[in-house]
């Protein structure tokens, strides 16, 4: 691994695992990410050995903080209780330990949307923006991440909240677009509700929307009509890499503290 890189970051996926050794004084990888295709049968096993492997190939050292986005919500010390994306045998499992014990060495987890939220304020679409900030995700459900002055509040899960008497992310997801056949103009109209529901329960500073679907921001963002400055992610599909490598970064230097 070369020298620049301070950190290194694995974004854990349904169909696809990726990683790359981050700059974070840059926020940027060091190196072209790889990508290793989520085994059919995604145990804890299945995916730990990826982990390992993705290490091995970068030949991450030791002395290198290793953090992960996994898509769950995640609370050191307590096992997994919802899985999506992933095999169901993760339910019940401490996502820390797995990760740790697999790739022999001290590795960090957080949720993937937490690690997307904290890339985009340290170095993407919210840099320097101060109160409270939320990121979304925009894809098959709605992920989020809630951000003040710097600090993360972890596990949140916005894309639940009711609207229109159902879960928001049955009603205002990038895949109900797809599925709906909705123009742009009108789903933004959904994500206006969307967002002015988070307005009325949070009063934020800031949104950040992230996802694939942001390359198409300017044909959306701009009808959705809330008061709270709202602005496409910048890092996109390197935000879970350097968000969890970051994650890391900080919990380690913590750590070392205390």
């Amino acid at each position: 691994m070369i020298e620049t890189a301070q950190a290194f970051g694995i974004d854990i996926g349904g169909s696809g695992i990726k990683a790359a050794p981050v700059d974070l004084v840059a926020g940027d990888f060091a190196e072209p990410r790889k990508k290793i295709l989520t085994p059919e049968h995604s145990t804890p096993q299945a995916v730990g050995k990826v982990a390992k492997e993705l290490l091995d190939i970068f030949e991450v050292p030791d002395s290198v903080p290793v953090g992960v986005a996994f898509p769950a919500p995640v609370r050191p010390g307590h096992p997994i209780n919802f899985m999506a994306n992933l095999d169901q045998s993760w339910i019940g499992v401490d996502v820390w330990e797995v990760f740790s014990e697999a790739c022999g060495r001290p590795v960090s987890v957080v949720n993937d949307a937490d690690a997307a939220g904290l890339a985009e304020v340290r170095y993407g679409a919210a840099k320097g923006q101060k109160g409270l900030v939320i990121a979304t995700t925009l894809g098959t459900g709605i992920g989020s991440a809630i951000i003040y002055d710097g600090v993360l509040v972890p596990n949140s899960e916005l894309g639940h909240l009711i609207l229109d008497g159902k879960d928001a992310e049955k009603y205002a997801a990038s895949s109900v677009r797809d599925k709906k056949k909705l123009s742009y103009k009108k789903w933004a109209a959904r994500l206006t509700k969307y967002y002015s529901l988070l307005e009325q329960y949070f009063n934020p500073d800031f949104f950040v929307v992230g996802g694939g679907v942001s390359r198409m921001s300017e044909k959306f963002i701009p009808h959705i009509e809330i008061e709270t400055p709202i602005v496409p992610a910048t890092l996109r599909n390197q935000a879970g890499i350097v968000g969890a490598a970051y994650y890391a970064a900080y919990i380690d230097q913590r750590m070392s503290q205390l």
